[in-house]
């Protein structure tokens, strides 16, 4: 059975993943992208535009579907070698996360919302599924979801 995820990335970082069909988290490190499994939908939460920018962005700017396939290493230069996963990204806007914080299961009636996207990686609900894609223009068929019973 397929699951939902959010990943954390600045904007300009997801640009680059969606630009070339991948995806890189927690500064490329294996182990979160091994709990991805083909078929998962993912969504890029970027707090920011640049990486450790003080741009606050605060936007969903990605979502996508995981290729099959396992996390491989890529040569980025100068010594640093992440890793990185496959996934179609599907053709969606950047939708903020601000309207959305009291009607999406993980953020509901938290003050602190934003503890859990300091982890990088966190599966969430079809529930947020649907919500976030709606907000991105994105077809619920198109994303892969499945209704709730």
């Amino acid at each position: 059975m397929s699951r939902n995820w959010i990943a954390v990335a600045s904007a300009e970082h997801v640009l680059r993943g969606r630009e070339a069909g991948f995806m890189q988290i927690c500064h490329g490190k294996a182990a979160p992208l091994r709990r991805l499994q083909p078929g998962d939908r993912v969504i890029y939460y970027s707090p920011t535009v640049s990486f450790q920018g003080k741009d606050r962005l605060q936007a969903f700017t990605a979502l996508g579907i995981v290729k099959p396939g396992e996390p491989y290493v890529f040569d980025m230069g100068g010594g640093f070698h992440p890793f990185r996963r496959e996934v179609t990204w599907l053709p969606a806007r950047v939708a903020p996360i601000q309207p959305l914080l009291e009607s999406l299961d993980f953020s509901a009636g938290a003050r602190n919302w934003g503890y859990r996207l300091r982890f990088g990686l966190f599966s969430i609900s079809a529930h947020d599924l649907r919500l976030i894609a709606e907000a991105m223009g994105v077809p619920l068929q198109t994303a892969g979801a499945v209704k709730r019973v």
